[in-house]
């Protein structure tokens, strides 16, 4: 018998099997748990679909009277005809397919306020709140980790008390109420940052890739936009942040002290493991799904919960245009804000859930 035959009889009879099989054993739970995860969320999506149509249609209020001047409602052909351009004197049911079949094509119709379609709203407004919100989760993940790390690993101490007392002032602070005063402090008063807006106006916006005004800035290569950009970006970021780092900074101190505690950290403490490698490989990755989960949250919440701040620093996102949409009764536009913020949080879940898998085998298992 040669050797090809000798492995392939070990394998066989219940030997060791070759690595190529082994990996594949390995990826193929990680891969049934991706798969049910994409399902789940394709089913979610349809329900978000529908809820966001009913909702929207039990809102109180004539869309007519909110568009049409008193001239034209005083009119029953004109208030009539504006309903059948709109397609509202169709019954819920065929409205909804319809809405189903032009959001399959891409087609969310068209804001009764611009008067253009709302894909392109949307694609002028959903990169700057996501500009915003991006810069705010990054600050909060690398400030909020850090500093519950330090609070757990110096438990009790000064620093622990000072970061802890910092973080409840992070969620108790409205940040309404902290966005004006750190626009009234830092502009107005200091002239440390510039003032409202993406960019200064003698500047401009830089040639449309993304819509992110940075990484536009970046890619064709004015850097003066670009500083320009950052600088406005920096303030907002920070203040829209503060909640987030505050909850992070909670979060990941109580993670990091419940896995402090556990057996096999203990166990690599009594083999003489280096303090980082514990830390990095042991305590921290024990610790990441909780804070995983708590900063998928956080980056929805950042992405939805942007009206304020971008009022006060003239942000023109995707919340000043739902704000206009629903005070104009813009259906269109309201059901297409709620599609895209819905969207982004069961992309974030998705990702959560990935991540899970990926973190701690026991999650595709189960």
């Amino acid at each position: 018998m040669t050797t090809g035959d000798t492995t392939t009889g070990e394998a066989a009879a219940g030997g060791t099997a070759p690595v190529h099989h082994r990996v594949r054993r390995r990826s193929r739970p990680l891969l049934r748990f991706v798969v049910r995860r994409v399902l789940v969320a394709l089913l979610l999506a349809w329900g978000v679909t529908l809820v966001t149509f009913v909702l929207t249609n039990l809102v109180p209020g004539d869309p007519a009277a909110a568009n049409l001047g008193q001239r034209a409602l005083g009119d029953p052909a004109a208030v009539a005809q504006w309903r059948a351009d709109h397609g509202l004197d169709k019954p819920l049911p065929q409205q909804y397919l319809l809405f189903l079949q032009g959001l399959l094509h891409g087609d969310l119709g068209t804001s009764q306020q611009s008067h253009r379609p709302v894909t392109e709203d949307l694609a002028e407004f959903v990169p700057a709140t996501l500009e915003l919100a991006g810069a705010a989760i990054v600050v909060s993940l690398v400030l909020g980790v850090a500093f519950g790390l330090i609070a757990a690993l110096r438990r009790n101490r000064l620093s622990d008390h000072v970061l802890r007392m910092v973080s409840l002032i992070g969620l108790s602070v409205p940040t309404f109420w902290l966005a004006l005063l750190a626009f009234y402090l830092f502009f107005y008063r200091l002239e440390l940052t510039p003032g409202s807006g993406r960019v200064d106006p003698g500047i401009g916006a830089p040639p449309p890739v993304t819509g992110l005004h940075t990484v536009d800035a970046a890619l064709s290569g004015r850097w003066d936009i670009f500083a320009s950009a950052l600088g406005h970006l920096i303030l907002p970021a920070l203040v829209l942040s503060l909640y987030t780092i505050g909850l992070l900074t909670r979060f990941t101190r109580s993670a990091v002290l419940e896995v402090l505690g556990q057996d096999h950290v203990r166990a690599g403490r009594a083999k003489g493991l280096p303090g980082r490698v514990i830390l990095l490989r042991y305590v921290l990755r024990s610790a990441l799904v909780p804070i995983i989960t708590v900063a998928g949250l956080a980056f929805g919440s950042l992405l939805s919960g942007t009206v304020l701040v971008e009022s006060i620093f003239a942000w023109q996102g995707v919340g000043q245009y739902a704000f206009k949409s629903a005070t104009a009764l813009d259906l269109p536009a309201i059901m297409g804000v709620g599609l895209v913020v819905s969207g982004v949080y069961l992309a974030i879940n998705l990702l959560v859930d990935v991540l899970y898998g990926v973190i701690d085998p026991r999650v595709r298992l189960s």
